[in-house]
């Protein structure tokens, strides 16, 4: 495709159909979620009438997020979707507690529904508030961070917390009300038939899960009142989450396989459109020959890269076939296109994919500006420090296929003005400029209206007078007298070489520069290995800035580790007012290295990077461990009232809430199933944020129910301490 004259574009892809399989995807996973989380509670209750419950309060804790998100202006996208996946596993937990509470009422004490409903309201509704506030005040930090990565915490946090609210006030109003009218006591009922195959399984499953109980009761015994080992486990998560921390590649937002892949085309210096169009004809031959390739577009003339318009540059548009129709990635066909078009050596071709984000940056990867402050002016030695630097970085083991799109050497006409002599003709400057845009470019002059048409009419100087550089010496302009003066009388010609397009960055001469991360390594093992080598490879009056996404990313810093802070301190200073201590909450905060072990390592496993998603779902482990350990301490605390000591209160409160606590931990990871095992559009990211939050729910329970007791145990005898030694203050005092 040419460009006429005064006409102007813009290149785009189409991200739609990215964007749609990608929500069909999401809306796909939320059902299967859905199902494996009902099945779990149906484990665990072994009734369809207690599954019921929890399984109806998802849909109204859902639709009531959906007002809200109206109200927010919130959109339904993979960030809001992202959410009420995970929302599922958390909103069924409040009923979930609700439900195994009343069933434990009615199996010890004999109670009818509605009584043992009364009862166990009556204990756990402070614990039930104490979740929800926990759980929705982590995200409260997440949502006023500012920026483009701000974007994607606000409407993750504030989706997430408006639907935990919403389950705890179902939890406190529908479900015990569901509890009251649809369960029914059948504890002391014995069988009158032949036990089914499912019966069995249950009666097999209870008797295994009492024998663990029981297990888990002597464990604690044996462990809960030693310092050493409780503190010991600790500090090994804390050492064990570091080390992992520094071995998994950063990363800011996953390049997703979107189904688009760009080629960049630039030809030698001067070459003619028709020469890139060749190339670029050449390209697409060899695109529609791959087997996973729908259609290939050529657009000669331009650079994706720089956005610059010139003879030399072209670009390829490769459109890929949905993503469950075709069995390599975008990344695999890249591979295949750099080989199969080894062979054309009359052009420098890049190949890459779209960013992660539209109108984030040119092309994924990194991408950077190399900046001229030396002043002088010298594109020349720019463009030489451009290709040293580029040459270093591509023998870094961390990037490939570096590239610089500035090329300094393309031939040119410099039209060199006389001012002096102009002024003595009578003619001024701009009128000069003007005159040269009009008859060699091109000047829109009027429109008129033919056959019901609108035209637009273009003034221009016919080709043949405008076919040779020497022809800008033939123009005529006129002067402030009217006359007509030969342009020749105060302008010269001169062939120089300079660049096709000059940028400016911050006001400097720049160089666009770019790459992608070798595989096996990140996008902030690229960005550091960058930082590395120009500390040494940039002369003197040479700097460089960031573009696109990798902008925000190697400006962001410790921003996640800040947020991961204040969220921190939000459950504390909300625990500490529910429990009236400042010391009880710190077992809910000191539990939470074993959930920051188990997403890094199923992270780890699965050769996954440390990004926003992964981010995001620690940041939702705050609430979601210190949920458990909640439920434990609470529950801790009322026998401790009762005249129990620390250490018989903590091993009957997790004993107490082991059900629970497993049930609900459980019925989130099978919902995050899906997540993990996703393909197609967002596979990335839909797995990152599901394993992330998988492997620290599953490790973070596993040892949390371990450690959690000891640490009460700890931090209650400490506060007894301190108790009994503030109250024989005043004694102390009154016998002096």
């Amino acid at each position: 495709m040419n460009f006429p004259p005064g006409m102007s574009y813009t290149v785009s892809y189409d991200v739609s159909s990215f964007l749609d399989a990608s929500i069909h995807e999401v809306i796909k996973t939320l059902i299967e979620a859905f199902i494996l989380v009902s099945l779990v509670v149906f484990i665990f209750l072994q009734d369809w009438r207690s599954t019921l419950i929890p399984v109806l309060t998802v849909p109204v804790s859902l639709v009531g997020t959906f007002f809200f998100m109206n109200m927010l202006g919130f959109s339904l996208n993979l960030i809001t979707l992202f959410s009420l996946v995970l929302a599922i596993g958390i909103v069924v937990d409040d009923a979930i507690v609700v439900v195994e509470a009343v069933h434990a009422k009615m199996e010890t004490l004999h109670l009818s529904p509605r009584k043992a409903t009364e009862q166990a309201m009556r204990e756990i509704s402070g614990a039930i508030i104490a979740i929800t506030l926990v759980m929705s005040a982590v995200f409260v930090p997440a949502s006023f961070i500012s920026g483009p990565t701000g974007v994607f915490y606000r409407e993750f946090s504030l989706t997430m917390a408006i639907s935990i609210v919403l389950s705890g006030i179902t939890a406190l109003t529908l479900t015990p009300a569901l509890c009251a009218m649809i369960l029914k006591h059948v504890h002391t009922q014995k069988p009158a038939h032949k036990q089914t195959l499912l019966e069995r399984f249950f009666a097999r499953f209870n008797a295994d899960f009492t024998k663990f109980e029981h297990k888990y009761g002597n464990l604690l015994r044996k462990i809960a009142n030693r310092k050493v080992i409780t503190y010991g486990i600790l500090l090994l998560f804390v050492i064990f989450s570091g080390i992992l921390g520094k071995i998994i590649p950063s990363g800011f937002i996953p390049n997703e396989d979107q189904g688009t892949i760009y080629a960049n085309i630039t030809t030698p210096s001067g070459s003619t459109l028709e020469r890139t169009e060749q190339v670029a004809d050449e390209i697409q031959a060899v695109a529609n020959g791959i087997e996973g390739v729908e259609s290939v577009s050529t657009l000669a003339g331009y650079s994706i890269i720089t956005d610059g318009v010139g003879s030399a540059f072209g670009m390829n548009l490769v459109s890929l076939k949905k993503w469950e129709e075709r069995t390599m990635t975008d990344k695999q066909i890249i591979e295949v296109l750099n080989e199969k078009t080894s062979h054309i050596k009359d052009a420098k071709i890049e190949f890459m994919t779209p960013p992660p984000v539209p109108g984030y940056g040119n092309s994924s990867g990194y991408e950077l500006r190399l900046l001229d402050k030396t002043g002088q002016g010298n594109l020349k030695l720019l463009e030489v420090v451009a290709n040293q630097f580029t040459d270093k970085l591509n023998k870094r083991p961390e990037i490939v296929n570096g590239y610089t799109s500035f090329d300094a050497s393309y031939p040119q006409i410099l039209v060199n003005i006389d001012n002096f002599k102009a002024a003595q003709k009578g003619v001024i400057v701009a009128d000069i400029l003007s005159t040269l845009q009009t008859m060699l470019g091109s000047e829109y002059a009027t429109n008129f209206i033919r056959f019901g048409q609108l035209y637009r009419v273009m003034v221009q100087s016919s080709p043949e007078y405008r076919a040779k550089p020497e022809d800008i010496l033939n123009l005529h302009i006129k002067n402030k007298d009217g006359e007509m003066v030969p342009i020749s009388a105060f302008v010269d010609i001169e062939k120089v070489y300079g660049p096709e397009l000059v940028t400016r960055y911050n006001m400097y001469p720049t160089a666009i520069l770019g790459g992608e991360p070798a595989p096996g390594f990140s996008s902030g093992d690229a960005i550091n290995a960058i930082k590395e080598t120009a500390k040494t490879a940039l002369p003197k009056g040479f700097d460089y800035d960031w573009a696109g996404a990798s902008r925000d990313q190697a400006t962001a810093g410790n921003e996640s580790v800040i947020i991961f802070g204040i969220c921190l301190l939000f459950v504390y200073l909300l625990l500490s007012a529910q429990y009236e201590s400042f010391l009880l909450p710190l077992p809910v905060i000191l539990s939470l290295p074993t959930g920051v072990f188990g997403a890094f390592f199923l992270l780890f496993i699965m050769g996954l990077e440390n990004n926003i998603y992964a981010q995001i779902a620690l940041i939702m482990l705050i609430g979601l461990l210190g949920k458990n350990a909640i439920l434990i301490i609470e529950f801790a605390v009322m026998k401790q009232k009762d005249g129990s000591t620390p250490l018989e209160a903590a091993i009957s409160g997790a004993k107490a809430r082991l059900r629970p606590i497993l049930m609900t931990s459980f019925a989130f990871n099978a919902g995050l199933i899906p997540l993990m095992m996703a393909t197609g559009a967002g596979a990335i990211g839909n797995r990152t944020i599901g394993s992330a939050a998988a492997g620290g729910m599953l490790l973070g329970t596993v040892f949390g129910i371990i450690i959690i007791p000891g640490l009460y145990v700890i931090f209650a005898t400490l506060g007894e301490q301190l108790h009994k030694r503030n109250s024989l203050k005043p004694a102390i005092q009154a016998k002096h």
